[in-house]
C-alpha cells in the first residue's frame, strides 16, 4: 500500500440510506406517432418534393427517443419520394474524424441497416456565408450537396451559458452543422460570449443553408419525451425559447444541496458536454459567471467514465476526485480535440485518483475541514441523467422526512464494496 493510501484507508465511509425523487412523470404516449402527426401539416409536406437529396441532422447525445424520432423522419422523407440520408452534426465529437463520429452515431443505435438510409460522414466543410462581422460561417459538405436539410434535436438547457437559444435546433445549426471548423470558430471568443455566437451562426445557418424544417423535442426529469413539434425555420426562431423554458422547468435536480460530498458513479460526454449536468451539480466551466454560486459540493468524486464517452474525459479535471477505472478509459485524442475546439483545457484536466472506489471516497472525506459524521451531508448518484433513485447520509435523512418530493425506500446501509474494494 502506498503512503497516500494509508493516509485515507482508516476513514469510516457513513451509511447511505436509498430515497426516490418525485418529478414530473408527464410524457407522450407514442413519441413516433405524435411526430407522424405533425409532419403531416400542409406547410411541412410542401418542403420536399419527389427525387429531392434530404440530409438530416444526427447529435452525439442519446435522448431515449433519437431512433424512433430519426427514423419517422427518414420514413417521412421517402414517403414523399425523396432520398433521405443522415449525416453526424456533432462539431468535434468522435475524435474530430469521420470514422469516431459514424461510430459515435451507432452507439446511439442509427447505423445505415436501422435507419433505412445511407450515413454520409465527414469532416469536410464548405463555406457557406459571412456574418455582418465578416467572419466565416461552414457546414458540413455532404449536407452542403443536399436539395434540403432537416435539422432534429432535443431544446435543453446547455451546460455552460444562459440565453434564448441554448442546446436546441439553433445550436445544431450554428455548432452541429459546422464540423470541428465551424465549432471552433463559433468558440473562438470563448463561453461567455456563446450565447450570442449560437445565435448569429445559428440563424445564419437557418437562413441561408437550404434547411427545409426541424424537429424540436423537450423531455421530463425521467428523459421520456413530453413535447416534440415539426417546425419551419421561422417557426424555430419564435417557439424554441418557448421550449426551452419549459424544458428547464421539468429538468430534474438533487433535492439536497450544499453537501459535503457527491459520489457519482460515471459522468461522460453522452450525459453532457462537460460529463455532467452542471445544473445539476453547480459546478461550472472556468469563466462562467455561475462560478461563484457557492452551492456546489465541497468534494465531488467521479468513479467511472461512461462507455458511450467513447474515452472523451471532459470534466474529469472538473472534478475533484477520480478513480483509476476512470483514468484507463481515458483517450486523449478523442479528450483534446473537444478541448481544442472549445478553447477550454480545464475540464480536459484528470484530478487525482486512486486505485479503487474506497479510497477515492476515502479521500474525500480526509480532504474535508472538520469532518464531522453527525452533520455529513453525503449523497451518491448514478448519473446527472438518472436522478430518480438516490443514496444520502443519516444526517440528511430527517431532512428527507419532511420532504413531499422524497420517498424513503431503506434506512441507511453500508455501501456495498466488493473485496477490491469496488462498488461495480
Amino acid at each position: 500500500m502506498q503512503k497516500y493510501e494509508e493516509l485515507v484507508c482508516d476513514l469510516v465511509i457513513p451509511p447511505l440510506a436509498e430515497v426516490e425523487q418525485v418529478f414530473e412523470t408527464e410524457c407522450l404516449a407514442d413519441t413516433a406517432e405524435t411526430l407522424r402527426e405533425h409532419l403531416q401539416r400542409p406547410e411541412i409536406k410542401a418542403t420536399i418534393k419527389s427525387g429531392m437529396s434530404i440530409a438530416i441532422t444526427c447529435g452525439s447525445r442519446s435522448p431515449i427517443d433519437i431512433v424512433p424520432i430519426t427514423k419517422t423522419v427518414v420514413d417521412f422523407v421517402k414517403e414523399q419520394g425523396a432520398k433521405a440520408f443522415i449525416f453526424p452534426a456533432m462539431g468535434s465529437h468522435g475524435g474530430a474524424t469521420d470514422e469516431g463520429q459514424k461510430e459515435m452515431l451507432a452507439s446511439l443505435g442509427i447505423t445505415e441497416e436501422s435507419m433505412g438510409c445511407p450515413i454520409r460522414s465527414s469532416m469536410q466543410t464548405v463555406h457557406l456565408a459571412d456574418l455582418e462581422d465578416g467572419r466565416p460561417v461552414y457546414i458540413d459538405k455532404y449536407a452542403s450537396e443536399a436539395d434540403g436539410i432537416i435539422v432534429i434535436n432535443r431544446v435543453k438547457a446547455h451546460t455552460s451559458f444562459t440565453a434564448d437559444y441554448e442546446s436546441g435546433l439553433i445550436k445544431m445549426c450554428a455548432i452541429g452543422l459546422g464540423k470541428q471548423y465551424g465549432a471552433e470558430i463559433a468558440h473562438a471568443n470563448g463561453l461567455l460570449a456563446m450565447g450570442p455566437e449560437v445565435e448569429a451562426f445559428g440563424v445564419k445557418v437557418l437562413t441561408d443553408a437550404k434547411i427545409l424544417f426541424g424537429v424540436g423535442f423537450v423531455e421530463n426529469a425521467f428523459h421520456r419525451t413530453y413535447d416534440i413539434r415539426a417546425m419551419l425555420p421561422d417557426e424555430i426562431l419564435k417557439e424554441e425559447p418557448a421550449m426551452l423554458k419549459k424544458a428547464k422547468e421539468l429538468s430534474a435536480r438533487i433535492a439536497f444541496e450544499y453537501l459535503d460530498v457527491l459520489v457519482i458513479d460515471e459522468i461522460g460526454k453522452d450525459i453532457a458536454g462537460p460529463g455532467f449536468d452542471p445544473h445539476v451539480l453547480h459546478l461550472y466551466v472556468v469563466g462562467h459567471p455561475k462560478n461563484n454560486e457557492g452551492r456546489r459540493a465541497k468534494r465531488i468524486v467521479a468513479l467511472d467514465l461512461t462507455h458511450a464517452s467513447h474515452g472523451c474525459a471532459m470534466g474529469g479535471g472538473t472534478v475533484d476526485l477520480i478513480t483509476k477505472r476512470f483514468v484507463d478509459k481515458v483517450d486523449r485524442n478523442a479528450t483534446y480535440c473537444n478541448s481544442l475546439t472549445n478553447k477550454y483545457l480545464e475540464p480536459s484536466k484528470l484530478a487525482p485518483y486512486f486505485d479503487t472506489d474506497k479510497l477515492s471516497i476515502q479521500a474525500a472525506l480526509k480532504t474535508l475541514l472538520k469532518l464531522d459524521y453527525e452533520t455529513l451531508r453525503m449523497v451518491r448518484i448514478k448519473n446527472t441523467l438518472d436522478l430518480k433513485r438516490i443514496w444520502i447520509s443519516p444526517a440528511l435523512l430527517e431532512e428527507a422526512r419532511t420532504m413531499q418530493n422524497i420517498k424513503i425506500i431503506s434506512e441507511p446501509k453500508p455501501l456495498p464494496f466488493d473485496e477490491k474494494g469496488n462498488l461495480f
